[in-house]
């Protein structure tokens, strides 16, 4: 489990800072959030990397703290429940940056 405190950079995705129940800190990129069988479940990418660097998508869920009622996020556990949402959320990431890519194609004449 997770705290998570917020910066947005005013120009695009939010970057969070997560620490963990070690007090480690980890800063973040979220990418996409997305709701999948009632629950609420997050995208990330360590910050300082790039979509265009090879990477592993953090996925974490929304829960509430039990001795706070806050919002936090967890770790799945569930690897059939984990590789399903990852999947969804390679394929909206996916769909996301092809239609940017035509975008700017649009933009340049092609």
């Amino acid at each position: 489990m997770s705290t998570l405190s917020q910066n947005q950079d005013g120009y695009g995705n939010d970057f969070l800072t997560l620490t963990d129940d070690e007090g480690n800190q980890l800063e973040l990129e979220h990418l996409d959030t997305l709701e999948y069988e009632g629950e609420t479940y997050m995208a990330f990418i360590p910050a300082e990397m790039s979509l265009s660097d090879e990477y592993e998508l953090m996925i974490l869920r929304v829960e509430p703290d039990e001795q706070t009622g806050e919002e936090i996020l967890a770790t799945v556990e569930e690897e059939d429940l984990l590789e399903k949402v990852f999947e969804i959320f390679s394929q909206r990431l996916e769909d996301y940056y092809e239609e940017l890519e035509e975008e700017e194609a649009r933009k340049e004449g092609y």
